[in-house]
Order: C-alpha cells, then structure tokens, then sequence
C-alpha cells in the first residue's frame, strides 16, 4: 500500500485534465489517469492516457494509465476496484471527464447542431455521478477525501447552448448535495470553476475565432491541479464542502500563481457572475 496521497483524474488525455494530472503529480501523488485515448488518432487532438501518464511521473509523482469508456459503468467500477486493490484507498477524486463535440462551440441554436452534442449529459454529467459512487465507499470508510467537479461560470450564464450549461450547473449541484451525504464521515466536495484554459481546443478556437476569444485571459491546464492539491490539505476544508470556488480566488487564498508570476483573475470581476449559493434546507 502507497503512502502518497492517491488520486483519479478522469478525461486526463489532455486539456484540464491532462494539467490536473501533471500538477498532482508534481505535489508527489499517485495518479490514476483515465480517458479512452490510448494512441494517435484516437481523438481530433493530441494527447494520450500514457503519455499523460508518463508526464504525472516525471514531474515527481507515480502516474497510472488505466483506459476507461466513461460511458460504461462496469468499467468505471472495475477502475475503483483495481484502485482500492492496489492503494487500498482514495484521497482525491476529479471529475472531469467530458465528452466535448466538436460543433459544440459552433455558432447556432440546439438544435442546429448535431443532436451529439448532448452526449455530455452521459459522458460529463452522469458519469461524475457513477465515478463519485464508486469512489465514495473507500473515503467513508477511511473517514477521509476530496471529491472535485471541474466546472465553470457556464453553469449560472449562456455558454455554447443549454447542454453545456446543464453539465456545467448540475456539476455546482453535485457538489452541493453530496457534501450533505459525506458531512457526517469527513469526505469534502467541491465544484471549482476553472478559468478559460490553454487548452489545445482553446487554442484552436482562439486561432480560428481570434476576434471572438482575444479578450480571454488563459490560465495554465496545471493551475487548478495546484488548487486542488492547496484544498486537500487545508485543515479547514471541511468548513467549505459543498460550494462552488472559483479556482482563480482559492489562488489567491493559497498565495498559488499561474506560470511566469501571472495571478489569473477571478470571473466576479471579468464578467461580474458568482457561484449559486445553495439554501441549507435539507429534506430527506
């Protein structure tokens, strides 16, 4: 049994995932890195489960390429059995699996678009569900355990169309309503926006729509992995399970900068949108 912290990144091949991974790799963490991408070609860009892998370990950590269809439940449940049958439990869960048409971010009405688009409601929004079921016995019973949604302030104003927003709003929901199921056994959630990210979708977007993007300001994809890394070991964690943060004030709360110095900023003062705050009634 591992001694590191252990963690799952799921949609890690690249993009926020691929920089979560790497970021807790460089904290010393075991990385499960999950995603279909096995080999080029597999996807429209580049970047692989092993090659991610590869990278969460040479940045000082232990990563581990385990190919999972996010969209098949037995496998998701295979990737936690193999965990808690090597590590013996689980400290930090990210979900960020997200199945991202390419038309998503084309200009248009829904249903203009190919009706795929909604595919994010299984693999994205339904799929942090069973990955968050799977995983939450080894942290109840270790009494102990972070569970992050990768989000965005899509999820409180119009962002591509109403499929993104849902995946996006139901991930700040996640968050907000397991927090209540874990409080009593030690085990945090939380639903961080992340910022517009250099991601190579981003890039290409901004490439082919300079006008359109050129006003965002682009944090690294290994910026929120140092985030979350901060919030796992706050002692003071427990205190804001459940919310919604912006990754871009935890970074300022835990004196965090992004590459080169660059203090990224927070979207309640780029666009002036906060988080939904959930009301405290509870009804079982």
């Amino acid at each position: 049994m591992s001694s590191e912290s252990i963690a799952v990144v799921t949609g890690a091949s690249r993009g926020a995932g691929r920089g979560i991974a790497v970021a807790l790799g460089s904290h010393g963490c075991t990385v499960y890195v999950t995603g279909r991408s096995e080999k080029a070609g597999d996807a429209t860009f580049p970047g692989t489960i092993h090659e991610t892998a590869a990278s969460v370990t040479a940045a000082g950590g232990r990563g581990i390429a385990v190919r999972v269809d996010h969209g098949d439940d037995a496998q998701v449940k295979s990737l936690f059995e193999r965990v808690e049958r090597e590590q013996g439990r689980l400290d930090i869960l990210v979900n960020n699996a997200f199945a991202t048409h390419d038309l998503l971010t084309a200009p248009g009405a829904y249903w203009k678009k190919p009706l795929a688009v909604a595919d994010t409601l299984n693999v994205g929004l339904r799929s942090s569900y069973v990955a968050s079921y799977y995983a939450a016995p080894m942290m109840v019973e270790r009494r102990s355990g972070l569970v992050i949604f990768s989000s965005s302030s899509g999820s409180v104003h119009y962002v591509f169309g109403p499929a993104y927003g849902a995946h996006k709003a139901a991930m700040d929901k996640f968050a907000a309503d397991m927090a209540v199921d874990y409080r009593d056994y030690n085990v945090a959630a939380l639903s961080i926006w992340m910022g517009a990210l250099a991601s190579e979708r981003m890039q290409s977007l901004m490439a082919s729509e300079p006008e359109k993007y050129r006003h965002l300001q682009l944090e690294t994809t290994e910026f929120t992995g140092h985030i979350i890394w901060a919030l796992h070991n706050d002692p003071k964690l427990m205190e804001i399970s459940g919310q919604t943060v912006i990754g871009a004030e935890m970074a300022l709360k835990y004196g965090i900068k992004d590459a080169d110095g660059r203090q990224p900023p927070s979207y309640r003062d780029t666009l002036k949108v906060a988080p939904r705050v959930q009301y405290p009634l509870i009804i079982r």
